[in-house]
């Protein structure tokens, strides 16, 4: 008989191992000798020892869920538990069973991890509904539909939450989108409407520019054309391919009327041309009584250049401000002159400035007399007190005499 610290080899050829229950027959080895067959049997422990320690590298890394693990146990402490192998079987049995405590703690794990999973979905999930729901209540009707479709498919994205809490938030999100989606269609319903209203419209207003466009009353057409194109801006927008046929009408009947009138308007400027001429002459000696030396014969001459004004006649419409602007500054220089002279001749203010005069006269011949009596008392302190009073009323008695030299003229 061969045997070994696990195993031995009966003389019959059975091999057995030792087991904490006792010797267990595992099969014999007729091939060879009672050491070999010992060390075939041997060699299928260490393979299952093998086995086991990649079971456990595989539960200790987390590779496998803790399902995976504890089924992969099961199968592997069957084959020990049944092996036909020689060695120390309990050990591996041991090894199984440590195996345990790692699995609840993955669990746990687990469970934590698939907890918080499921609070980031619910508060992604809110936040979705949030969102959607002020969408729903706003008329953003270009750029809303599309976000809600990217909202829809985060929310596809996200993994379920609890039954109750993701069905409500499911009914908001799809009443949401339902309300949006209702409140669009009539929004665009309603443009429709607007639209066909605005096509009636400036197809009468396309049809009344084409009626004048041939029209030869420049001044009152062009007043009815800015009309019709204020009315066409409040129509609002017909549509598109309506819209752009008819401005195109409305358009090319503006531009006959003006363009007509433009040509009239520049053979009058050719006409008016050599009245720019004279009227060029004429402002050359009108600004030449500027400034104002002598107001009535300044006066006298500018009435007869003014004559010769206005009988030269209209000036092309480009040279209108230039020229006007410039007789309109003499007018206001002869104006402004003419309000000064009657400032300065102004009885009631002349009066007012001689007796000016004359009470300051009165008041100074006053205070000398006053001045004589203190210089003769010796009275230092009225001297002075006089002096200074004297200095400051012929400070003002000498303004008040150039006031009454200008209002005397």
């Amino acid at each position: 008989m061969t045997s070994s610290e696990w195993g031995r080899v009966d003389d019959d050829g059975t091999v057995y191992v030792k087991t904490t229950d006792g010797e267990r027959a595992v099969g014999s080895y007729p091939a060879g000798t009672p050491e070999e067959a010992l060390h075939f049997f041997t060699e299928r422990y260490e393979a299952l020892s093998f086995e086991v320690q990649l079971l456990e590298q595989r539960v200790n890394s987390g590779k496998l869920s803790p399902e995976e693990a504890a089924e992969s146990i099961k199968t592997v402490r069957a084959q020990v538990s049944d092996a036909n192998a020689v060695g120390d079987l309990a050990a591996l049995g041991a090894r199984l069973d440590a195996l345990a405590p790692v699995l609840a703690t993955q669990r746990e794990a687990r469970r934590a991890e698939k907890a918080a999973k499921a609070e980031e979905s619910k508060a992604a999930k809110e936040q979705i509904v949030t969102e959607a729901e002020a969408i729903a209540t706003g008329t953003d009707w270009r750029n809303g539909a599309n976000r809600l479709r990217d909202l829809l498919e985060q929310w596809k994205a996200l993994p379920r939450i609890d039954r109750p809490s993701d069905d409500a938030l499911w009914k908001r999100f799809s009443g949401a989108r339902t309300a949006y989606t209702k409140a669009r269609k009539a929004h665009f319903a309603e443009q429709d409407e607007k639209r066909e209203g605005a096509r009636v419209v400036k197809e009468r207003l396309a049809k009344e520019a084409e009626a004048l466009a041939s029209s030869t009353e420049w001044g009152p057409t062009a007043g009815r054309y800015r009309d019709l194109m204020r009315d066409w801006k409040a129509a609002g927008p017909a549509p598109k391919d309506v819209d752009d046929a008819l401005w195109k009408r409305f358009r090319g009947a503006q531009d006959q009327f003006f363009g007509a009138r433009d040509a009239a308007n520049a053979a009058l400027d050719a006409e008016f041309e050599a009245n720019a001429e004279v009227k060029d002459a004429l402002i050359v000696e009108i600004e030449a009584l500027v400034p104002v030396k002598d107001f009535d014969a300044t006066k006298k001459t500018f009435r007869d250049l003014a004559d010769k004004w206005e009988a030269a006649g209209k000036v092309p419409r480009n040279r209108m401000k230039e020229l006007e602007g410039r007789m309109r500054a003499v007018e206001n220089a002869i104006r402004s002159a003419e309000d000064d002279q009657w400032k300065r001749s102004d009885p009631e203010k002349s009066a007012r400035a001689n007796d000016m005069v004359t009470k300051l006269e009165d008041a100074i011949a006053k205070v000398e007399a006053d001045l004589e009596s203190a210089r003769a008392a010796g009275n230092e302190k009225k001297i002075k007190e006089l002096e200074e009073n004297l200095d400051s009323r012929r400070s003002f008695l000498e303004m008040a005499r150039r006031a009454s030299a200008d209002f005397s003229g």
